[in-house]
């Protein structure tokens, strides 16, 4: 990638929930060292399947680092989304949460973007038990909606980088 930055576009409702999906994100990370979380299990995946040995001493290495990382690529984006985070989504009109807003990414920034958003679908689909993206799903089920905008979300970005990639030749 080049120094262009990234402009994601996000309506100010957007911003508001995922400001808060990084928020609860990051207090499950919180969480992660005093209990078993499936969902953080899904983000420290076993590395030798074969193994079980091998995969929890490599798991007990590195698990706290790629936790920490996680925690400061998701502080990264709530850092990004906190001049458009100033009301309570139940104050707002519709024309106002409907407003759309450019989030202007750099490009030293995508990648924990990326990863924020990838990393809070993984907890999501733990959550429903989702291993494939061929599963059925329940569609009155409004954690499904959100699985889907992020991937919607994470498709758009990398769109953009794509694009800011294309121009830099």
């Amino acid at each position: 990638m080049n120094g262009r930055s990234i402009r994601l576009p996000l309506a100010t409702i957007e911003c508001l929930h995922l400001s808060g999906l990084i928020d609860e994100f990051t207090s499950v990370l919180a969480m992660s060292a005093d209990t078993s979380d499936p969902g953080i299990d899904r983000l420290t995946p076993d590395v030798y399947p074969e193994d079980a040995a091998a995969s929890a001493e490599f798991r007990s290495a590195t698990r706290d680092d790629l936790i920490d990382r996680r925690v400061q690529d998701a502080t990264r984006v709530q850092h990004a989304l906190a001049p458009f985070v100033t009301a309570d989504a139940e104050t707002l009109t519709e024309e106002q949460a409907l407003t759309p807003r450019d989030i202007t990414i750099p490009p030293e920034d995508l990648d924990a973007w990326l990863r924020t958003l990838t990393a809070i679908r993984l907890v999501i689909a733990s959550r429903l038990d989702i291993t494939t993206d061929d599963e059925q799903r329940d569609p009155d089920d409004p954690r499904f909606g959100v699985y889907d905008w992020l991937a919607y979300r994470l498709d758009t970005l990398l769109t953009l980088a794509d694009d800011v990639d294309e121009t830099a030749f």
